[in-house]
């Protein structure tokens, strides 16, 4: 399968495409902002297996320019792309109170607006039977326990989990499935960061590796949904 994944460089993003250059049969292009993590990912990945296909782009799904990305892709993959993985992502944890519109803006960037701009990009390259797998959060989870802090960050994740559902009635003619994991916690950099001290029950490979399996194979069974991912009742 041409798989692409975006926010690879750390988290569930990384462990996933480690996960994805183990298994024969896939080329793969994973974006992330930062060379030096990519290219981290890329010696890892070479270790692991040294006849996996692994492009790693340094890509800004928010403000970069996707000309180039488009040709790079279309030549890599010849023109068909198979799974399309919007991981990539952003947050701020602090009190609504505290928070300036510039937060807000950042967080709608981040986990929707860029996300927007790579759907759209990539979609002319998009096969028959192809999946786009949004990866949201139980904080945009209608129904479920939220956090104090995440109200930018939640928000955003929302925007993104209602964007699945009408792009899967949308694209359905052209027989493209779209769906979104809306993610509890997993022990990555960036839950460490908003939350400093606190411990995941899920580690950051284990989320990778559902994730892969379900951008794999889930749009065989599953079409517009939004499906919590968490140990935790809403």
């Amino acid at each position: 399968m041409n798989i692409i994944i975006t926010g690879a460089s750390s988290g569930v993003g990384f462990e996933a495409v480690i996960e994805l250059i183990q298994q024969p049969g896939h080329q793969i292009i994973a974006l992330a902002r930062s060379e030096d993590k990519l290219a981290k990912l890329h010696e890892i990945s070479q270790n692991l297996n040294p006849n996996c296909i692994l492009y790693t782009v340094a890509f800004d799904i928010v403000h970069d320019d996707y000309t180039d990305l488009k040709q790079f892709v279309t030549a890599r993959f010849e023109g068909k792309i198979d799974v399309l993985i919007n991981n990539a992502g952003a947050l701020i944890n602090k009190p609504f109170a505290d928070l300036g519109e510039a937060d807000f803006v950042e967080m709608l960037q981040s986990n929707y607006l860029g996300h927007v701009r790579m759907i759209q990009a990539m979609l002319f390259l998009m096969a028959k039977n192809s999946h786009i797998l949004n990866i949201g959060s139980m904080g945009g989870f209608q129904g479920s326990a939220k956090f104090t802090g995440l109200s930018a960050y939640s928000a955003s994740k929302a925007a993104l989990h209602t964007l699945t559902e009408c792009l899967a009635q949308e694209l359905s003619p052209q027989q493209i499935k779209v769906n979104c994991l809306a993610l509890g916690s997993a022990q990555t950099e960036m839950l460490e960061r908003a939350f400093p001290g606190y411990e995941s029950p899920v580690m950051a490979f284990e989320m990778g590796k559902y994730i892969t399996d379900f951008a794999l194979t889930g749009h065989h069974f599953f079409n517009g949904k939004v499906l919590p991912v968490a140990l935790s009742t809403p």
